[in-house]
């Protein structure tokens, strides 16, 4: 294909994955006050309604690790654009719901489908990018995948804080579903997902079959080598590290710093910045400077540290000043462990990529749960355990062996 066709396919696969994530993004600021909202119906306490958020953060991965894995088969089987035009459907379906949901209940139920279906969206639209793009510039274009992502989570929490800030005023009930000013940012995400799903099967042209590439029976052992192992623990910390501070952060600033769903979702907002913003920086230019061994190790410390600082300052400024730190951290680490995955076999990067978004939902899963259950104990708690499983993890990238690292 020539260089402009290659681009206009980069665009709508990066496309898909901004959409997705900002309807990601849009849910982790106001997902505390709504959860709050539709759990004081049946005069749930404080820690009820805590231990419901993060039930509903982690549900979402815990369906996306189930099903993930079976998304990147089927893409290295029929191609990679039918299984995103069904992760975007799924994603259109669940903003729908959490839009119009009247009880915790239909959150759960919009959660799950959401986190079964949008599962083939960012492992397989990654290796949509992995087929079209040579292994010399293979780390730059996941610093792209990168930046969309991190665009989404950028875009997303601004809009959600401040659509579900609106002084609109309508309600409007018909059988278990409701409408109010609530429901405007979902509604939003769900008609601009539907719009991309139109481009996407209009536009997207399909890769090429993996099995008429490859038509040998590839061992499943083969990918799941020492140095392959290392990258999926390296990707659960990190996945389990952000999802805690995701989590933790949104009920942090709503019940200790007193912050609006606003000024929570300019924390998300900078977050996704600065990664969006330095995840190509560095896997442009850091290469010069450090290795991506180097960076993994270097990101992971800077992550951990302020984490590990952040529950002790509580100026509005030097809150969102850990964030930035922690977010440039993160941009150092993500590109370069996916890099590496995309690259250890050219036949299955579709199963290599699915297993190592499988392994970040158990990341994705867990740090919810343990992030909500350590409030318990004070907000302290989360954030410097976070930080030090960061910190001991570094101790993981001496083992990365491979040349190329």
């Amino acid at each position: 294909m020539n260089k402009k066709e290659k681009r206009n396919r980069i665009f709508l696969v990066l496309l898909s994955l901004f959409v997705v994530m900002l309807g990601y993004g849009i849910l982790l600021p106001t997902l505390p006050y709504y959860t709050e909202r539709l759990a004081l119906k049946d005069n749930l306490d404080k820690d009820t309604i805590n231990f419901h958020i993060g039930m509903l953060t982690s549900i979402y991965p815990l369906f996306q690790l189930l099903f993930v894995i079976v998304w990147g088969k089927l893409s290295d089987k029929y191609g990679r654009k039918p299984l995103i035009i069904i992760g975007l459907t799924g994603f259109v379906v669940m903003n729908v719901l959490t839009g119009l949901a009247t009880s915790l209940t239909m959150l759960y139920i919009a959660r799950i489908i959401g986190g079964i279906f949008t599962s083939s969206v960012i492992p397989v639209s990654n290796a949509y990018l992995s087929d079209i793009t040579s292994e010399k510039r293979r780390t730059k274009i996941m610093a792209w995948s990168g930046v969309a992502i991190s665009s989404g989570v950028i875009f997303g929490p601004v809009l959600g804080g401040f659509l579900s800030q609106t002084n609109l005023h309508f309600k409007y009930t018909f059988g278990v579903f409701h409408l109010d000013r609530f429901s405007v940012p979902f509604i939003l995400a769900a008609l601009l997902g539907f719009v991309v799903v139109l481009v996407i099967v209009k536009w997207l042209k399909n890769t090429e079959i993996r099995s008429r590439i490859a038509p040998k029976v590839v061992k499943f052992s083969f990918s799941l080598g020492k140095y392959f192992i290392v990258l999926l623990v390296l990707s659960f910390v990190m996945q389990f590290v952000i999802t805690l501070f995701e989590t933790v952060f949104s009920i942090y600033g709503k019940d200790e710093l007193a912050f609006t769903s606003d000024q929570v979702g300019i924390g998300f907002m900078l977050c996704g910045s600065v990664m969006a913003v330095l995840q190509p920086v560095f896997a442009t230019y850091g290469v010069k400077i450090l290795t991506s061994k180097q960076q993994i190790a270097l990101g992971l410390l800077i992550s951990g540290i302020s984490l590990i600082v952040f529950p002790f300052v509580s100026n509005e400024l030097y809150v969102y000043l850990m964030i930035i730190l922690f977010a440039a951290g993160g941009a150092m680490v993500t590109p370069n462990l996916l890099a590496a995955v995309s690259l250890i076999s050219k036949e299955n990067t579709g199963r290599n990529i699915s297993i190592q978004s499988s392994t970040n939902s158990i990341g994705q899963i867990l740090g919810p749960v343990l992030g909500t259950w350590l409030i318990a104990g004070g907000f302290y708690y989360p954030f410097i355990i976070a930080g030090a499983t960061a910190l001991v993890a570094m101790g993981l990238v001496y083992f990365l062996k491979k040349p190329d690292l």
